[in-house]
């Protein structure tokens, strides 16, 4: 079992990608002309997904390379029921991970999708940092 300092590092290691992308999104938003909302939503779906690594990484938890927020907020879940309405809000953002990121017959969100998605992500993501000491 690593030290809590190790997981300390980890888990703040997580967060930190996880603010990254937040910031990507939130950057992204300033270029609205340029119509990147398949983007931001890729970037707060990846966030909820690191912070949630984070909360595992924090108590110390395995978790298998995966996308799916709904299958390790689970697990977060139950360690903490109280993240249940976070992962819950967060769970349909999984697909941003693959949805638009690739040619094919998926189009685009529109900007009000990508920032719900955005809010949602930045939801999650505090309550996870909230956690964390």
């Amino acid at each position: 079992m690593p030290t809590e300092d190790a997981r300390l590092e980890d888990a703040r290691a997580w967060l930190a990608k996880a603010a990254l992308d937040l910031r990507a999104a939130n950057l992204e938003f300033q270029a609205p002309d340029a119509g990147l909302w398949g983007d931001i939503a890729f970037h707060a779906q990846q966030a909820s997904e690191k912070a949630l690594k984070a909360f595992l990484a924090w108590h110390d938890r395995p978790f298998r390379k995966t996308h799916s927020i709904e299958e390790i907020g689970r697990v977060c879940a139950g360690i903490d029921p109280a993240l249940a309405p976070f992962v819950d809000s967060a769970a349909p953002l999984t697909e941003f991970a693959w949805k638009y990121r690739y040619p094919g017959d998926t189009g685009e969100p529109s900007q009000d999708e990508a920032a719900r998605a955005v809010e949602i992500a930045t939801a999650l993501v505090e309550a996870v940092r909230a956690r964390i000491s």
